[in-house]
């Protein structure tokens, strides 16, 4: 039996439509209120139904229990939370037609059941399914749905009613471009699978949605190509998150920390994102993304740490611009990490190798400071870091204010008191200028972290300390993985193709391949006629020595083209 299979299986039965599956009360036990109606089943008596609904949501003031009845003698009644649902749907679609039903309507005579009649020709609600099990029915309601009960059925209808509040699609705060798509993902689990389903109009298109959480049961979509994908990555990825027992999934950030290779590495292995161009593009290449309901951000896995430089508009842009850019930030990654150490190595242990003119200006400058440069950077480092946070946790109005105030006139009374030299204040501001210029936030995040242990390093050893902790830095990346793919590839196993795509960007046009790192079965992305056509020269349709010197046209002619060319003329 494959995973899929028994996936499915652990599906309950009497649905009328798909519905999301869910894992065994083995693997995510249930709320502890239904754990012991687990196998509670609909009465036939409408009374004893509601009874049981009573006890459990009677307390709750949005909580509404509508009565009404069905062809005219079948007592019915519509269970609702008041602020989740859509009241217009609910009267429209589904209470009108129901009320609306009489004995005569009904044919009596007819092989078909009360419940097919009602669901399949009374109700316009294109979302509906049946429901036998009192603890699903609990479920369906507490989600934003409606439940008919009707006396003397053993099923009760859900129905889709929910209706919450949601900001417009806007263009993401995190990963702002130049040129590109100014729409993002919001919270709303159904707008951003209907972002992806926009963009990859396909049948291939695979969405699996599966529920985390004992308390939240928040609804997780695993979406993938079928076809381009590695079908032991689906597995594994299922795997991890069938493993998943917690009370709540509020954010996707909660995933990623259960399902990474290594849990303890500053570095991330798993990529997020709130662009859904982007998140297409990667599902193109072969990988999965993970939403949530809830949370605007979707988890793309497995990651690489190339990716984390990369941006949406370094393909949208030509490769020869787009490849300086990409080059420029590589450096801005160097200077976030190494510059600090660097320069208090140099400073303390290896003064020679600064020019002589230079380094009777950083005396002069460090003349009076109190603090040997080690300690110097390190107040520094954390003076950038608290002040950062302080500026990210304020009001927008404020925190730029404050960040005016904490760079200029702190600084610059720091340096007017001998507290700091200006040559310290000038290095840790083009190291906080290059963590800037990381795309990715919890990258940038990383270096940050780890400039502190190797400035404590340089500051014991010099230059050797730097070396010794960019060593222990490249081992630990080398021994990284995210769900089997080496962290450094395709650099470290070398892959030429891969290559085309990591320090720099070559043409679209001759990358005809998909990453090699993620085995799929189809790894033909460009075929080979349209590499073949951008490789011949251009057909020059309006060269001059084409299509003739327009000026010595006679006007006035017959002809469309000598028309035209008057008209221009007398223009």
């Amino acid at each position: 039996m494959t995973i899929w299979q028994w996936y499915r299986r652990r599906t309950r039965p009497g649905s009328q439509s798909q519905q999301p599956s869910k894992i065994s009360n083995v693997e995510t036990p249930a709320h502890q209120t239904l754990e012991k109606y687990a196998e509670a089943t609909i009465s036939h008596k409408l009374d004893d139904s509601l009874d049981f609904v009573q006890g459990i949501l009677g307390d709750n003031d949005d909580f509404i229990m509508r009565r009404f009845c069905i062809c005219d003698e079948h007592p019915a009644a519509a269970l609702y939370f008041a602020d989740l649902i859509d009241k217009q749907h609910l009267n429209d679609h589904i209470l009108k037609p129901l009320m609306h039903t009489t004995a005569k309507g009904y044919p009596k005579d007819d092989n078909r059941s009360m419940r097919d009649y009602l669901l399949n020709d009374t109700l316009y609600s294109c979302e509906g399914r049946t429901e036998t099990e009192l603890d699903e029915i609990i479920q369906a309601i507490v989600e934003g749905k409606t439940v008919i009960l009707v006396d003397g059925l053993a099923d009760g209808f859900v129905f889709s009613t929910r209706q919450v509040d949601k900001r417009s699609i806007s263009q993401p705060e995190t990963e702002q471009v130049i040129r590109g798509a100014r729409e993002g993902f919001i919270e709303i689990l159904g707008t951003n699978l209907a972002l992806l389903r926009y963009r990859l109009p396909t049948p291939d298109l695979r969405i699996k949605t599966i529920r985390i959480g004992r308390v939240t049961k928040s609804k997780v979509a695993l979406c993938y190509i079928n076809g381009i994908v590695n079908p032991e990555l689906v597995k594994e990825v299922f795997r991890r998150l069938s493993l998943i027992d917690i009370d709540g999934v509020l954010d996707a950030g909660y995933l990623e920390q259960f399902i990474e290779d290594n849990h303890v590495s500053p570095f991330p292995q798993i990529q997020n994102t709130e662009r859904p161009d982007k998140a297409v593009a990667n599902l193109l290449e072969g990988r999965v993304i993970l939403l949530v309901d809830g949370s605007p951000f979707a988890l793309i896995l497995p990651t690489v740490f190339s990716q984390f430089y990369q941006t949406v508009e370094d393909y949208s842009e030509r490769y020869l611009l787009v490849s300086f850019i990409r080059l420029s930030r590589l450096v801005a990654l160097v200077f976030s990490l190494i510059f600090p150490s660097l320069y208090v190595a140099l400073i303390s242990f290896n003064p020679e190798l600064i020019p002589t003119e230079f380094a009777v200006a950083v005396a002069g400058g460090r003349a009076g400071v109190p603090f040997p440069s080690v300690i110097e950077v390190l107040i520094m480092e954390i003076s950038m870091e608290v002040l950062r946070e302080a500026t990210l946790r304020l009001p927008q109005q404020v925190g730029g204010a404050l960040s005016i105030v904490g760079v200029l006139v702190v600084g610059q009374a720091a340096v007017a008191a001998g507290f700091i030299s200006p040559i310290t204040v000038v290095i840790i501001a083009l190291t906080t200028i290059g963590s800037f210029a990381t795309p990715a936030y919890n990258a940038a995040l990383a270096l940050r972290l780890l400039r502190f242990p190797l400035v404590i390093l340089s500051g014991i050893f010099g230059l050797y300390g730097v070396m010794i902790g960019l060593i222990l830095i490249a081992n630990h990346m080398l021994s990284l993985r995210s769900f089997g793919v080496p962290y450094l590839s395709p650099i470290v196993p070398g892959n030429f193709q891969g290559m085309k795509d990591t320090l720099a960007r070559l043409p679209l046009w001759s990358m005809p391949k998909r990453p090699g790192l993620l085995h799929t079965p189809n790894d033909t992305r460009l075929s080979k006629l349209t590499k073949e056509m951008s490789d011949k020269a251009p057909n020059n349709t309006l060269d001059p020595l084409k299509v003739g010197d327009r000026r010595n046209v006679t006007y006035g002619a017959s002809s469309p083209d000598n028309s035209d060319s008057s008209s221009d003329h007398s223009d």
